[in-house]
């Protein structure tokens, strides 16, 4: 059964988009387990050391060239990569926009040597800098490349959009020319690290959304907010009544607005004319970076 499962995952991906990895030849410090095979059990994916990007682009028909990179939680030790992942690349798609699945890497999975706030962030800086080197061919707009992030995917979004970028890699290349700061900032049920925020003055645009009830990551949800609004930083907050953690893209909850808050981002996304083309121009009313 394991292994019908992940034939159908690799199958999903390829259906999506090729796998890019985000360093050919291995990415820094983990060039020694460069090409290990990943583990795939039950749709959650671990053992990765080869950090990449799958594309899931638009249908041409309504792409509007904004992009969004998204991060999927799994605590750190493994990536929700179907239900936090695909599924929520393709509610993106459905208005218009590329998504890119971010695999980043692991550290608390057993053995892995990472650290969050080094490697795992800096898979995702990284992952700003190849969509923005690659845009024109995947025809999105480098000024609309926003990231999403689940739980543990949301810690890495505070801490890449709301933080200091720490001094540049000492290995770098055409893609490290790109900028790492998102225009703007998806945070689902964000764990706690990299709240509170060290640098919300320059933080771009957040929609952040959380259950009421989560005792892990409601209160980061609700301070971040609080410190960005403090900061005059344009921020939009639902908490949901009577809902946990991991709900997801509304899969795994009866809650009608559990299931509906994807609508949300959608209409937060239009009203701040992040799905309208600009010309390479950012919004009205929205820093440059």
């Amino acid at each position: 059964m394991r292994n019908k499962i992940a034939v159908l995952l690799l199958a999903l991906c390829a259906q999506a988009g090729a796998q890019q990895l985000l360093w050919p030849d291995g990415a820094p410090g983990a060039e020694k387990r460069h090409g290990e095979a990943e583990k795939v059990e039950n749709s959650y994916v671990s053992n990765i050391h080869d950090p990449s990007l799958t594309v899931a682009r638009a249908n041409p028909r309504h792409a509007n060239g904004a992009a969004v990179i998204i991060v999927p939680g799994g605590g750190h030790r493994m990536l929700v990569w179907q239900n936090e992942g695909m599924v929520a690349a393709k509610s993106l798609n459905r208005v218009g926009v590329t998504a890119f699945v971010l695999k980043y890497r692991l550290a608390r999975d057993g053995g892995s040597g990472y650290s969050i706030e080094n490697d795992a962030a800096a898979d995702l800086r990284r992952a700003l800098r190849w969509v923005r080197a690659h845009a024109v061919e995947y025809g999105v707009d480098p000024q609309r490349v926003g990231v999403m992030g689940f739980s543990a995917g949301g810690e890495l979004v505070s801490l890449v959009a709301d933080n200091p970028e720490p001094a540049p890699p000492a290995r770098q290349d055409a893609v490290d020319k790109q900028s790492a700061r998102p225009d703007f900032q998806i945070l689902v049920y964000p764990g706690p690290l990299g709240v509170p925020a060290k640098a919300v003055a320059g933080a771009p645009p957040a929609f952040i959304v959380a259950g009421s009830n989560d005792k892990c990551c409601m209160p980061p949800a609700l301070a971040l907010y609080q410190q960005l609004v403090g900061a005059s930083v344009s921020a939009e907050l639902h908490l949901y009544a009577d809902t946990d953690h991991a709900f997801n893209m509304g899969q795994r909850s009866e809650r009608l607005s559990d299931v509906h808050w994807p609508d949300r981002v959608a209409d937060w996304l239009s009203d701040g004319g992040w799905l309208i083309p600009r010309k390479g121009e950012s919004p009205q009313g929205v820093p440059a970076p």
